[in-house]
């Protein structure tokens, strides 16, 4: 087993950009699905869950580039849609638990989206209620093939709503949030998620034309609109690695 040794009792000093957060990435890099146009996206982490989704992306028909050593363009203009229903593709959602922030582009554009149960770390319970919740409250129908082992979602078009989450899930909240963007009329979603990751996602989703107000608040209100355009995004940097930082420079009188 690798290892790693630690001396103690130094000065920490130096300069460092903590990189992209991780979970704002993957609902960033899946809301670009809500357009047929190019969307840019700096300051994306180099590590494997974010690197398998942007293979997923390509493999969904997405077309993507490396820009720059963080920065990537998605044109989701030729999605195919039979790719999403193959039992490969099932198959590696299963394996990556930021797939279920699918769910919410694809039924709002596309009207439809198969998932199977993610994966990810076993850090304890993680449910997937008020991600089905919220999305069903927008018309969405959902079925559980138990043959297959996935969920099946379906909306002809999804309608704004008024709903009261059962829990601030900050992945629930994003996957409403993406799906109530393309919905008919207003969307109001009450004990939100007021996380940087929830603003962050806001903020995007408004460079892409849509209409959100009170992210950062328990109480956020989306106005519908029949389509979003391509924008250009610097995804937040991570606040648990820059909160480390910060932590090692003041337990060692450093300067970081």
């Amino acid at each position: 087993m690798a290892s790693f040794v630690i001396e103690g009792g130094h000065r920490l000093s130096g300069e460092i950009h903590p990189q992209g957060a991780k979970n704002e990435v993957l609902q960033i890099i899946c809301a670009t699905l809500l357009t047929a146009e190019e969307v840019t996206v700096n300051n994306i982490p180099d590590i494997l869950d974010v690197n398998n989704l942007i293979q997923l992306m390509r493999e969904m028909g997405v077309t993507v580039a490396k820009e720059g050593v963080d920065t990537y363009s998605f044109k989701a203009e030729n999605v195919d849609l039979a790719y999403l229903e193959s039992d490969e593709f099932l198959k590696k959602c299963s394996s990556l638990r930021g797939s279920v922030m699918l769910i919410g582009p694809m039924v709002a554009r596309f009207g439809k989206a198969l998932i199977s149960k993610p994966g990810g770390d076993k850090i304890g319970r993680r449910r997937l209620d008020t991600h089905f919740v919220g999305i069903q409250n927008l018309g969405a129908d959902f079925r559980y093939d138990e043959l297959r082992g996935i969920y099946e979602i379906t909306a002809d078009r999804l309608q704004g709503s008024y709903m009261l989450l059962d829990e601030a899930s900050v992945t629930g909240t994003a996957n409403i949030l993406m799906a109530a963007v393309l919905a008919k009329g207003t969307t109001t979603i009450e004990n939100a998620a007021a996380e940087p990751e929830i603003c962050d996602l806001a903020d995007f989703l408004r460079k892409m034309g849509a209409e959100i107000t009170g992210d950062g608040t328990d109480t956020i209100v989306i106005q519908g609109q029949k389509r979003l355009h391509g924008a250009t995004h610097n995804v937040i940097s991570d606040p648990i690695e820059a909160g480390t930082f910060m932590t090692a420079a003041a337990i060692t009188g450093g300067d970081i």
